[in-house]
């Protein structure tokens, strides 16, 4: 039962909200429902039951087949009351319970008794009701009611009509298209919800008809939509017509209704005209002025909706204006300068450094959402002049706002200084003083992030930025954050003039942090030591001290760092080979390296790192198959520790004609040679060696009254020259539904990229088997089956190996091996498609999610690495550009170990 409202105490104004449906339970519900069948029906009782049983469907309580069956059978009798309250409760349980189709055949004659009634309410809700519910069938036979009910007097059966025809055109779009006239003659209407609805309805009907829709809006714009909500469905039409039409500049067809309508009496349509004006593509000065200026007008409105409005519009506006000027200017997580992306002459400054003056005087707006945005736009439009102004008005503002609000000002204010560099000490100084207030996780981050950025990307920021986050983590509550700011600090820190002015702090977590904390300092103290050898007897007497810590991870670090310096402590210069443990990036995935540790067994030959598998998995491999097969051969790996690489490795070496290829380098993705639902089930994957090439032949015989004996594949290699086959294993037998493999060796020059194209041929013995008994005849009939083609491609001799910091790892591989040149791509739909091509191409792994481009930009780059045959370590860095014909250009620079692997990459973009 519902718990009675309780008294709220008058004189506490925060006192908590009360609900009427506090602890109802689902089975004291259905118990009430039973009033349902008294024979004198009490409306109102009958009412609150209703409510209480929506209550428990709308907060997810699922009603059993059979509770739901009694409840809709009880409510079907609600139908012989006349309360006009209780029907209209009656057609919501109807609609949220369900019912099937052998149910609905009962509530039926009722509704559609009701749609034909002189109660208008009773039509409206009936209609929604019958749509809801019916099935193809049945809609059929109440088309006529529904189409008349389109063109009703009755605004309120119209708009019901028109809205389930919106809704019935996900399921049943042949009838409702048929509804066009009717629909196109309730479009015309003047009322303002049916010309709403209707004209929803008729562009959703037309949608895939672009020509359709171009005269729907030709039509409609010459002045015959009266409602305000139709005038700015219109107004979004109108803008998807401009965005498909090919004139992108010059005399852009519907500009002048756009325009019109921002002299239109309603609000909303003079916001919807002005959004969509600054929306448009390549929009000119002339175009853009009366919209930025109507915006302005609502600045200093005095209806928080529309300053709102008009400040969120303009700063997506301004967003969208820097992307198309500068591009998309970013690396990695770090953004480009405007001096490195390109001129910073902006189209249209008139057009919208007006709006500035505005802006400004809504930084102190009571509402916190408009505030935000004002300072945000304000921080990506302002001037080199009007920066430390800004500073001030916003040093007041931050305390006032929730920390996601801060967050969007913080990152405003990092891509502000990337903008102007010159200002990096009064913006560093702001970052650095809104560290020191409180605050929760996220807004921290976001700010030691930008420090961080700042420091890395501009050079005269980096002491005082370093300094910052030494006192930072000074009072530091976060141990995420104060382990990468140690982190950091091992890597920026050595570089610096005078790097024993960080020591202090560093080793200050040791004694006053968690164990966490206390292990990354150690690390970050041998760091130092390493890159700073003068420091080096300072920091062999501190890491001494963290010997006698009292967790055992401190304890083992400082112990490796101690041993791995060597010197005992003296100032003499620290092996390469150390500053490359400490430094380098660990070029194995953990999960792999983790695996590998797990199945080793100690003995007397040491773990060997190079025998963990470098390949990126994020998941264990899984073959496509047809549905209700089974997975083909190593398709459905030991879901245990071992991964799919070490199952291969171990079923190559396992068979005698392979086992003296050596180390498995790498093992492709299946290869689907036979489409779905076939008679035979076909997909391979290539391993390759240094000096081998295996196709590993996954089979599967779907055919229950066959049995295949002999099974091979004959592999005709005239197309790649540089392949010979040395050997092959077949199948002996594939019973049905039984996954096989038989395998196809194939030699080539060593360490060399070696590429083709095989021609495949399945062949086998056929016996017909008995269905009864389940045996196969004993002679068989040869038979052939055509498998599609297979290519050995470039990108099948690269691993997908990532790097935690490709910066570092770019700078640390040194120039001597770089190369760099540039190539055209010809046209592309999208940036974003030439960059995933290229990335296909090369089968390297991205790095920092440079993968994604962002929509509409003109300029990208990404980073990519990855592990060549023979182990050789390779960093390519693509920058992308795009024309407004389409073309794609693209400058290509490559780092390796090896100076051919970097000319090979080159040749194979080359020669695509």
């Amino acid at each position: 039962m519902a718990q009675p409202l309780v008294k709220k105490d008058d004189d506490r104004d925060d006192e908590a909200e009360y609900s009427p449906f506090l602890g109802i339970e689902k089975g004291a519900v259905l118990q009430e429902a039973r009033v349902f069948n008294d024979p004198q029906l009490d409306p109102r009782r009958c009412s609150q039951v209703i409510t209480k049983l929506l209550y428990l469907l709308n907060q997810g309580d699922s009603f059993t087949k059979v509770e739901a069956t009694e409840v809709f059978f009880s409510v079907t009798k609600l139908f012989q009351s006349k309360d006009l309250g209780l029907r209209r409760m009656v057609y919501l349980i109807i609609k949220e319970l369900s019912p099937s189709a052998d149910e609905v055949i009962i509530v039926t004659s009722s509704l559609m008794k009701d749609m034909n009634s002189k109660t208008d309410m009773y039509r409206a809700n009936a209609i929604r009701v019958l749509c809801r519910i019916t099935d193809g069938t049945l809609l059929t036979q109440i088309e006529r009611y529904l189409k008349q009910a389109i063109v009703d007097k009755n605004p309120v059966v119209a708009s019901a009509a028109l809205v389930s025809g919106i809704h019935l055109l996900q399921t049943n779009p042949e009838i409702v298209k048929r509804w066009s006239n009717e629909v196109q003659e309730a479009v015309q209407s003047r009322a303002a919800l049916v010309q709403f609805h209707a004209l929803a309805l008729l562009q959703q009907i037309r949608q895939n008809d672009r020509l359709a829709v171009s005269k729907l809006v030709t039509s409609l714009t010459r002045g015959t939509v009266r409602s305000p909500l139709a005038q700015c469905l219109l107004i979004r039409y109108t803008s998807q017509v401009i965005r498909e039409s090919s004139t992108q500049t010059g005399d852009r067809p519907f500009y002048d209704f756009l325009e019109s309508c921002l002299r239109h009496k309603a609000e909303m349509v003079i916001f919807e005209a002005a959004r969509a004006i600054t929306e448009l593509s390549g929009v000119t000065s002339r175009e853009l002025t009366p919209a930025i200026t109507v915006l302005q007008l609502f600045l200093s409105s005095s209806k928080p909706v529309l300053r709102f409005a008009a400040v969120r519009t303009l700063n997506k506006f301004f967003r969208k204006l820097r992307n198309y000027i500068f591009g998309d200017g970013v690396v990695g997580t770090f953004e480009l300068r405007p001096s490195e992306s390109g001129s910073v002459a902006m189209t249209h400054p008139m057009a919208v450094t007006n709006c500035n003056i505005d802006m400004e005087s809504l930084i102190s707006d009571q509402n916190r959402s408009i505030a935000t945005l004002a300072i945000t736009t304000l921080l990506k439009t302002g001037n080199e002049s009007s920066v430390d102004r800004l500073m001030k008005q916003i040093t007041n503002f931050m305390s006032d706002i929730a920390d996601e609000f801060k967050i969007v000002v913080v990152e405003a204010i990092r891509s502000l200084c990337l903008k102007f560099p010159l200002k990096y000490r009064s913006l560093m100084n702001f970052l650095s003083n809104i560290l020191r207030e409180e605050g929760g996780f996220e807004y921290k981050k976001a700010t030691v992030d930008s420090i961080v950025i700042l420091i890395r990307d501009i050079p005269e920021a980096k002491e005082s930025g370093l300094l910052h986050l030494c006192e930072f983590i000074e009072d530091c509550e976060f141990t995420y954050l104060s382990t990468q700011i140690l982190h950091f600090l091992g890597i920026e820190g050595p570089k610096t003039t005078d790097p024993s002015k960080y020591i202090r702090y560093i080793y200050n977590r040791v004694h006053l942090e968690n164990a966490t904390v206390r292990a990354a300092a150690v690390s970050t103290l041998a760091k130092f030591g390493a890159m700073v050898d003068a420091l080096k007897p300072r920091i062999f007497v501190l890491l001494r001290r963290c010997i006698f810590d009292s967790d055992d991870e401190v304890r083992d670090r400082a112990t490796l760092y101690l041993n791995t310096l060597g010197g005992d402590g003296e100032v003499v210069e620290t092996d390469k080979e150390v500053k490359t443990f400490l430094f380098g990036d660990l070029d194995i995935p953990l999960v792999n390296l983790e695996t590998s540790l797990k199945n080793y067994e100690p003995s007397e030959e040491p773990f060997d790192i190079h025998s963990v598998p470098k390949e990126v998995k994020s998941q264990p491999l899984v073959e496509k198959k047809a549905p209700g097969k089974k997975p083909a051969g190593l398709g459905a790996p030991p879901s245990g520790p071992p991964s799919t690489v070490d199952a291969y490795e171990r079923l190559l070496s396992s068979i005698p004609e392979f086992s003296n290829f050596g180390k498995l380098f790498k093992s492709s993705a299946p290869v689907e040679l036979t489409e779905a639902e076939t008679e035979y089930a076909v997909n391979v994957v290539k391993h390759i060696f240094d000096r081998h090439v295996v196709f590993q032949y996954n089979c599967t015989n779907t055919i229950p009254e066959q049995l295949l004996e002999n099974v091979s594949v004959n592999v005709d290699a005239s197309e790649a020259d540089d392949f010979a086959e040395v050997a092959s294993k077949p199948l002996r037998s594939l019973p049905y539904d039984t996954p096989g493999q038989t395998f196809v060796a194939f030699e080539k020059p060593e360490g060399i990229t070696a590429v083709g194209k095989f021609t495949n041929m399945l062949r086998f013995i056929v016996k017909e088997v008995d269905p009864s008994t389940g045996e196969a005849e004993e002679d068989g009939v040869e038979d052939e089956y055509q498998l599609e083609d297979l290519e050995v491609v470039a990108a099948d001799f690269m691993m997908k190996v990532g790097v935690s910091n490709f910066r570092n790892a770019w700078e640390s591989m040194g120039e001597d091996f770089e190369r760099v040149d540039e190539y055209g791509l010809g046209p592309r739909e999208s940036l974003a498609e030439a960059v995933s091509a290229v990335i296909n191409l090369l089968g390297m792994q991205p790095c920092e999610g440079t993968e994604v481009v962002a929509t509409n930009s003109r300029s990208h780059t990404c980073l990519l690495s990855g592990v060549s045959l023979g182990n050789v370590k390779v960093l390519v860095r693509l920058q992308f550009g795009i024309e407004g014909s389409r073309d794609v250009a693209m400058k290509l620079s490559v780092r390796s170990e090896d100076e051919a692997i970097g000319d090979a990459i080159h040749e194979i973009v080359s020669c695509s």
